[in-house]
Formats: C-alpha cells, structure tokens, sequence
C-alpha cells in the first residue's frame, strides 16, 4: 500500500536531529523494518547550524561555535520468510563539533573545543506474529571517539606552580589549555520493540527502546604548567601528562512512533522521542572535575504527508524539543528547537525512488555555564538542513 509509505518517503533524510539537545545527530529511526518487500537506501544530509553567542564579561562576540556536518545514513531489509525480516542501519546518531574563537587571554572561552565522534550498525530481525502484532530487536555496533579542549580566561589561566626547591607549591591552580583524547572504542548494546498494525488504514504505532552503550576509552590528558619564582616571574614551561581510562556512557533512548491514513492518500504521522542524555559525560581526572553536564531531552514531531499521484508525494512537519534549564554546558550550547520540514519523494517505474528536503530549526536561548558562573549568552540562533535520498524496492 503506498500510503502506508508515505511517511518516511520523504522524510528519511530529515530524520536527523539537526538541531537536538545534547549531542544527539539522529532519531534512531527503525522504521526500515516496515518498508514493503526487499528494500535498501542511501540517504545525505548537510546540516549547517548558526550558533553564535556573546560573551557574559569581556562581551566578544562568539561567531558559528557549532561546526556544520554532513550525515550519511545506509539502511536495508530483507525478507527472509512471510514473518522473519532482516534489516541493517549504518548511521551517526551522535556527534559534537564545538569551537570557541577568540583569544584564550582575553575571551571567556576562547580556544574551547569538544569534538565527537559516533558511528553505529544495527543489525535487527523483525518477526510478523500476524497481521497486527510484530516484535523486532538486534544488536548496535557502536565506534566512539573525542576529543575536549579547555581554554580561556574561564579556565584561570596556565596552572603555575613554585619550583622544587621551594615545594612545588600551587600558585595558581587554572586550568586553561587542559586537554583530553578519548581512543576510537568500539562497544556493542541492543535495540527492541514492537509495533501494531492496522493495514487496511495505514495505522502503525511502533515502540523501540535503545539501550545505554558503555565504551571504556582509553584517553590522554595533558595540563600545561608553568613553573613561577616571586618576584621573578615564569622560569620555565612544561605540560604534565597522564594516560588512562574512562568509561563513557552513549545514552540510552525511547522511540514512540505512529502513522495513520486520515482520507485516500493521505497521512498523518508523528513521534515523541526521549534520551537520556543526563547518562552522558566526561571525566577529567587530572582536574577532578566532569566537563560536561547535559539534560535529558523530550522531542516531538507531528506531520501530514500527501501522495498526489503514483508517482509523487509532499509532505510536512513540525518538530519541538522541550527546553531545560537555561544554564548549559558551553560544549553544546542551545536549549530545545522548535522547527519546520518540507519534503517530497518521486517513485520511478523501475521500483527506484528520489527523495529529499530541508528542514528550519529555531534553537532556544541558552546561557554558556562554567565554574559556577555564566560566561556567555547565546540567542536568536537557527539551524538548517537539507538531505536526499536513493531507494529500491526488490
């Protein structure tokens, strides 16, 4: 039935959470499992978002701190029987790519950076108890790796101390310049759920839980140091460094989603989608202190899709991410969206299909929160997406 493929025809690209809390990049969508007969996509997305701040002191103006991306999502199925499907997503569902300009001396957070990276592959099985009722679950293949550096007047300056003779003695204890590598790791965890169907109206309510990945990573951190005399000055410069691990928790998820036909081709289609980011964070173990705190995150999508021919589908979208406290971790800045998507999908003959969008997100103001104190403030900044996608029906 087409129109029960009306609401991922378009959107699918779109999937991605251009703009979401934490460091959440993709809904995690396995509504791959319900495409009709045997099916593989390609789907690309560029993501561009205009995150700016100014800072709460020095008022230096933090122009485009979140770096723009690129997704790239493969995703197949295959009927094994008349119940037993297989399917395989490959995608990035969370990442962070944050920059702060500005001199280190001179700026709050000047020379901040936090960078991760995240790639998954599912591999699921669906089971067709009858014409209503459906269970699926598989294991999540999960790279991470990363990378935070602390910089700017927020951070105290160098740590210096007082040479040996005299003790070694903290003089000042900052911490500007601190930086942590986390390793590639690769660790494993588990998708389920399960879905009920009304075929006849295209009605479809899918639940799917993700759990908690855990990657113990091995890291190195280095603290430059500069070595003080009273009345002197800096005598000398070096950078204490220490390996270890850490273990660092890829949150755990909710996916709630629905479908349903409202008249002859047409849809209506929506989600509510909650991740626990609040699992999430980073250690610092040469500072004794975590660098990042995050929110749990509640996000809401309701949309209307339309089949005007055999051949063509429109659709659109409203989406909206609660927002929580003000006060946010400068390495991910902005506090819930709400936004709009526009799409369509052109099916060929031959069983391929074209589809594509964009999407416009308006982030939530927020207030950059570091050492007890606000640094920056960031408002009136957006985001905006646009993906294609190639498909086929065998």
């Amino acid at each position: 039935m087409k129109t029960l493929l009306l609401g991922s025809a378009a959107i699918a690209v779109l999937g991605t959470s251009v703009a979401a809390g934490g460091i959440e990049r993709s809904n995690q969508s396995t509504s791959v499992l319900y495409k009709k007969g045997n099916y593989v996509e390609f789907g690309f997305g560029e993501i561009r978002p205009s995150v700016s701040g100014k800072g709460e002191t020095t008022g230096y103006k933090y122009d485009n701190v979140a770096n723009d991306f690129s997704q790239k999502e493969f995703r197949a199925k295959i009927d094994l029987n008349d119940k037993l499907s297989f399917g395989m997503i490959m995608d990035s569902p969370f990442g962070a790519d944050i920059e702060y300009g500005g001199s280190s001396t001179t700026t709050e957070l000047g020379g901040t950076k936090a960078f991760a990276d995240v790639k998954s592959q599912s591999f699921l099985l669906k089971y067709q108890i009858n014409e209503n009722a459906s269970v699926f679950g598989g294991l999540r293949r999960q790279t991470a790796s990363g990378e935070i550096t602390l910089d700017g007047t927020t951070y105290g300056g160098t740590l210096q101390v007082l040479p040996p003779a005299l003790g070694s003695t903290v003089v000042s204890a900052g911490a500007s310049g601190y930086n942590i590598e986390l390793s590639e790791n690769v660790a494993t965890g588990y998708t389920v759920g399960a879905a009920y169907e009304i075929p006849d109206i295209a009605l479809r309510v899918a639940l799917t839980f993700n759990t908690e990945i855990n990657h113990k990573m091995d890291v190195s951190e280095s603290l430059p140091v500069d070595v003080v005399v009273p009345g002197v000055g800096v005598v000398a410069s070096s950078t204490i460094t220490q390996d270890g691990t850490l273990d660092v928790k890829i949150p755990k998820s909710w996916n709630l989603d629905f479908q349903s036909g409202v008249a002859p081709g047409t849809l209506v289609f929506g989600s509510v989608r909650w991740v626990e980011h609040s699992a999430f964070g980073v250690y610092a173990d040469l500072l004794g202190s975590e660098l990042v705190s995050l929110e749990d995150t509640y996000t809401y999508t309701l949309g209307v899709g339309h089949r005007y021919s055999p051949n063509l589908a429109v659709m659109a979208s409203i989406s909206h991410e609660r927002a929580g406290d003000d006060e946010v971790s400068p390495l991910a800045p902005t506090n819930g969206y709400t936004g709009i998507s526009l799409g369509g999908a052109y099916t060929f003959d031959n069983g391929f299909e074209l589809s594509g969008g964009a999407t416009w997100r308006k982030v939530g103001d927020a207030k950059g929160y570091a050492r007890d104190a606000v640094r920056a403030n960031f408002d009136g900044n957006t985001v905006v997406g646009a993906g294609i996608k190639l498909s086929y029906n065998f």
